[in-house]
């Protein structure tokens, strides 16, 4: 079987660069020209040195120390013009390829289903979306120019050093050789692994860090403190384990490299102690040579150590490639050539059966139906399967096994437009961005007029909300609702707004306080009229009225039927059902002590 050749970082941010990819080649030129530039001042350096030594101690005999002295100011100058404008093109391409990677992984998301963020969580996503652009800008606008510079300020300084004296020159380039052989040690194929490995470790911690920070109510609310969040603890362990671990075995290379790299001017006084018999009989040619190599050498450990992070840099691009790629392989769901309009808006599964990456079931062979303008609930314990069964009607994941349809037609074969306008879905954790609340209000449907969104907050029993705004609808709020409390949040209007046909409600009232889930509650009365609707709860008081309830165990349906009948039964939902009630009518106070 034939190997693929996988295509090189360079190559493909040169994909991302269009037109700019010639500012990149640009600044490679100037960076060229800057190194070799920046070596001539150097030569008239070593000018101003042997005629100095030439003619002491009468130097006013030294007539071209100044014209030496300008042209070595104005090739240094000239050198930092050039770089400069390397720096100007590679930043001005890095910039736009950099964004051009965000539009392209941003608009590969919007076509996925929503259910692929809560899997890679959106911590990661939104790392590797902000450090592989980041990776990427960093590399072409500092360590490109930087190889060429690279490549140019070697070449030159052998020639430079090899030519005034190779003896000199030669016994300079043994550090260099010792300090390259300690870096060959911390860089190759060893560090890409550990360059995986840290990424690796960074992206899960921030991913926990997001869910944890999300979490922090429900910390709040039973009590729990960071060691409840087993996960988050330990990536943050991993993270450190690694860092430490890492950092120890680079200490003594990194030491040495260190050591040799900034060495030259030791070997230098050993040689030109050698050339002049112990120092008794040094000449001036041996003393303006040492002067002049121990002024260049210093070059070479700014040479060295530009070539150690351009190389760390090509492999953080090669890595923040496969982070990428991480996302991009990832396939949209297929779109099928000719797409069917439900008949109604009834809602069935049919032997319908998911699991999350092949693992155990979170439902499995689930069968029932919702007629139109019927409410369902679904209860049980946590991990019970409820919110899968909610997100597969949304389509945000597709079943394994089975079917949904709506209205007689399959979700898979509906337009995926006409879907989510079929479908209006709420969830507990509503998300409110930094703008007005009419704003806000108006992502459910943005074609409404202000009226509409008006009538829509009334109907939300959102009216005591507006009277406290000092804008009203116009008030701009935080992006977690800096304003408002969770209750009033979940009492925004966008479902009722965009009037769906089929209402999901995914525990909406989770965090409301008694007198917010009562106008929750009159909210979802005005948002259910003649609507199909399925709903997801733990508080038992607000699904007694439901045409239907399923009690999901496992995976599994365990129950099913009316409230009444449910109780009569003697089954899990009469257990929940006489808890629930327990938990009502619990009071603290001295009763409960005795």
């Amino acid at each position: 079987m034939k190997k693929v050749k996988k295509t090189s970082g360079f190559s493909r941010l040169m994909n991302y660069a269009g037109g700019f990819r010639y500012l990149t080649y640009a600044s490679w030129v100037l960076s060229f020209i800057s190194s070799i530039i920046g070596l001539l001042p150097f030569i008239y350096i070593f000018r101003i040195i042997k005629e100095v030594i030439k003619t002491a101690p009468d130097l006013s005999k030294a007539d071209t120390i100044i014209h030496n002295g300008i042209m070595a100011v104005v090739f240094s100058a000239a050198a930092l013009v050039i770089y400069f404008c390397a720096l100007m093109c590679s930043h001005v391409s890095a910039f736009r390829i950099g964004s051009n990677i965000k539009r392209d992984l941003l608009r590969h998301i919007i076509k996925l289903p929503l259910g692929f963020s809560d899997e890679m969580g959106s911590g990661k996503i939104r790392s590797i979306i902000n450090e592989s652009s980041i990776a990427a800008e960093t590399y072409l606008a500092h360590n490109l120019p930087d190889m060429a510079g690279a490549i140019a300020a070697p070449l030159g300084m052998t020639v430079l050093m090899f030519v005034i004296d190779w003896r000199f020159g030669l016994i300079s380039l043994l550090p260099v050789v010792l300090a390259f052989m300690c870096m060959m040690k911390m860089i190759g194929p060893a560090m890409q692994e550990d360059m995986r490995l840290y990424n690796n470790a960074l992206e899960e911690m921030n991913n926990e860090a997001v869910e944890y920070v999300r979490g922090i109510p429900v910390v709040k609310t039973f009590g729990q403190t960071v060691h409840s969040f087993s996960r988050f603890k330990a990536t943050i362990e991993n993270y450190d384990k690694f860092c430490i671990a890492y950092t120890k075995r680079m200490r003594q290379p990194m030491l040495f490299f260190m050591v040799f790299i900034n060495s030259a001017f030791a070997f230098l006084i050993a040689l030109a102690m050698i050339l002049s018999g112990g120092g008794a009989n040094i000449t001036g040619d041996i003393l303006l040579n040492f002067i002049f190599y121990t002024i260049i050498t210093p070059v070479i450990t700014t040479t060295l150590q530009r070539v150690m992070f351009m190389s760390e840099g090509n492999m953080k691009v090669d890595d923040a490639f496969e982070r990428i790629d991480s996302i991009l392989d990832l396939k949209p769901f297929e779109e099928v050539k000719e797409t069917k309009s439900p008949m109604d808006h009834s809602v069935r599964f049919d032997h319908v059966s998911f699991s999350y990456n092949n693992d155990t079931k979170a439902l499995s062979d689930v069968s029932f139906t919702v007629n139109q303008g019927q409410t369902l609930a679904l209860v049980g314990a946590s991990g019970g399967g409820k919110s899968t069964a909610a997100s597969l009607i949304a389509r945000f994941r597709d079943v394994s096994e089975g079917s949904i349809t709506i209205g007689g037609t399959d979700i898979r074969e509906m337009d995926k437009t006409e879907l989510m306008n079929t479908i209006a879905y709420v969830i507990q954790d509503s998300r409110l961005l930094k703008r007005s609340v009419k704003e806000n209000v108006k992502l459910g449907r943005p074609d409404a007029s202000d009226e509409q969104v008006l009538d829509a907050l009334k109907k939300a029993q959102c009216s005591d909300i507006l009277e406290k705004l000092p804008d009203g609808a116009d008030t701009v709020i935080g992006t977690k609702g800096v304003f408002l409390s969770g209750g009033e949040q979940q009492r925004i209007a966008r479902a009722i707004l965009k009037d769906a046909p089929i209402v999901i409600l995914d525990e909406a009232t989770a965090f409301a306080d008694p007198e917010n889930e009562y106008l929750v509650q009159r909210s979802f009365t005005e948002l259910a009229k003649n609507k199909t609707v399925i709903m997801i709860a733990h508080r038992l008081s607000t699904v007694k009225n439901c045409d239907n309830i399923i009690v999901l165990d496992k995976g599994r349906i365990a129950e099913q039927g009316s409230h009444n009948t449910l109780i009569t039964k003697g089954g899990i939902y009469q257990k929940m059902w006489k808890d629930y009630q327990s938990s009502v009518s619990w009071k603290v106070g001295k009763e409960n002590e005795k």
